[in-house]
């Protein structure tokens, strides 16, 4: 409101100025004489103040016409001019307006149309940074992956884009199913920019792929230290990779570094199953026993596994049964509750011939939760104790039928592994595998790996014993004399064929 009050006195004082020199000029008698060669002029002085002000007038107006003529001079002559500008302004309009046409295009799904947008952008543009791109995501919409081909090697010529052209070039090669280019792309697209994520990712896995543990540990790295990995992540993960690394090493007959890689890798993650029991194998051959019992313990506190009971019993070989269940209570008291458990206990103690603490701790685990294993168990203490044949086959029976049980799933596809491994072998996924059950039933195939894992090296009693009772692997025999099918006499329709189940060998010692 007082700037606007002070604007308005401020236009008043400069009119009442004007105004009282305009009046002294009219009230003054002397004018302007002007003498040129014989020719004298008397002007009076508004009148000269007019004429001075009509002379500068056509002084800037002949500046005007003067650069008018220079410029279309310079335009005749190529050089840049307002008049070139003009025409530029146009058809760099022109040409983002076809720019963001072809990108609405792309993003529509019209692949054909934002071919013909991406080269009238670039007709009038004329800056391939911006319609290269462009160009090549159109081709690759409408199968032109030729053209995308060519379009993302010219990228490579600038500095600008380089990251662009390699970043294509790779998904391209991935796409075809060429991982060993697409692994060198992304090894140059990793140098150019170590901090993008999806490069990142995309060199991880295909390092993993290759079995470049080396390589993929030095990606993690990198990972964690541009921030797109949280740290926990990060250990475990690293945790597999030397893991893996581990088994390379050993694979290449370096025992003692894959020993090391191991305790490594158990240290990084000490709920990783497989890195736990190839530690503790690592300590037993060095002699250190309490170390591998303690690395046992503490990831079978976490997940009770097959493979940590193995290498649990390879701690002590040469002990008994007796003693060997006694040891084992280390392992037994963190998770009493849990099926594996209960399956390793109901297993020792048939080492033991003790059928009786075996179906106490194998409880209703074969009806509640019925699996190959357990129903194998179960089938091993009715026989223990002298149980009719009938209910022996039956057990057998259910347990060709049956589950597998926790399997090495991966989380990303579903696949089940017969081993642990750091990549699935479906999916290519990477550290996706989890000991669980499979979301699909799967039926179980008596392998001497799943069932019974510490029977098959159970060591001899020394203790002096008339007959003993040692229970096997169960052997399908495919004969014709296993099975005897009785004709039938109705003429309902026939039934299909029903081998009889497999029996365990009863071997006196």
């Amino acid at each position: 409101m007082l700037w606007s009050l002070l604007k308005i006195l401020i236009f008043v004082v400069i009119v009442a100025a004007l105004a009282y020199g305009a009046g002294l000029l009219m009230e003054s008698e002397e004018g302007i004489r002007i003498a040129f060669m014989n020719t004298e002029i008397t002007v009076a002085p508004l009148q000269a103040v007019i004429l001075g002000l009509v002379l500068m007038g056509l002084v800037w107006v002949l500046l005007k016409l003067a650069g008018l003529c220079v410029a279309v001079l310079k335009f005749i002559a190529g050089d840049e001019t307002a008049v070139t500008r003009y025409f530029n302004r146009n058809r760099e309009r022109r040409g983002f307006q076809a720019l963001s046409e072809g990108m609405l295009a792309l993003a529509s799904g019209e692949g054909h149309l934002a071919l013909a947008k991406a080269a009238r952008a670039e007709k009038y543009l004329n800056k391939p940074e911006l319609t290269n791109l462009l160009t090549a995501q159109a081709a690759e919409m409408t199968g032109d992956r030729k053209k995308a081909l060519a379009v993302y090697k010219q990228l490579l010529g600038d500095d600008k884009t380089r990251f662009v052209g390699v970043r294509g070039l790779m998904k391209q090669k991935l796409e075809e199913g060429e991982h060993t280019t697409a692994l060198k792309l992304a090894e140059k697209a990793f140098d150019l920019k170590p901090a993008h994520t999806e490069t990142q990712d995309i060199l991880l896995k295909l390092q993993a792929e290759h079995a470049d543990w080396t390589g993929a540990r030095k990606t993690l790295n990198a990972k964690l230290k541009h921030g797109s990995l949280p740290r926990n992540v990060h250990k475990r993960r690293d945790a597999v990779l030397a893991l893996s690394e581990a088994r390379g090493v050993l694979e290449d007959g370096k025992s003692i570094e894959a020993r090391e890689a191991a305790i490594e890798a158990n240290r990084l993650s000490p709920d990783l199953i497989p890195a736990a029991a190839m530690a503790a194998r690592g300590y037993i051959e060095q002699g250190k026993k309490r170390y591998a019992t303690r690395v046992l313990k503490k990831t079978w506190a976490v997940q009770p596994h097959p493979e940590l009971a193995a290498a649990f019993a390879e701690i002590e070989p040469d002990e008994t049964p007796k003693a060997r269940i006694k040891r084992f209570e280390a392992l037994t008291k963190q998770t009493p509750n849990d099926p594996e458990t209960r399956m390793m206990l109901a297993e020792l103690s048939i080492a033991a011939e003790d059928f009786e603490a075996a179906r106490k701790a194998l409880g209703d685990l074969a009806e509640n939760d019925p699996s190959a294993r357990a129903l194998t168990l179960m089938a091993a203490i009715e026989r223990g104790q002298g149980a009719e044949d009938s209910l022996v086959r039956g057990y057998l029976t259910r347990a060709l039928t049956a589950p597998r049980g926790p399997q090495w799933v991966c989380d990303n596809c579903g696949t089940a592994h017969a081993v642990w491994a750091s990549v699935c072998d479906n999916c290519s996924s990477f550290d996706t595998l989890s000991w669980k059950k499979p979301a699909d039933t799967q039926i179980a195939g008596l392998s001497p790996s799943a069932m019974m894992p510490l029977l098959v090296d159970a060591p001899k009693v020394s203790e002096p014993a008339a007959e003993t009772i040692e229970v096997v692997e169960p052997v399908v025999e495919e004969t014709e004399e296993a099975t005897e099918v009785e004709p039938v006499e109705d003429e309902t329709p026939e039934e299909p064929e029903i081998l009889e189940p497999p029996a365990l060998h009863v071997v006196e010692k």
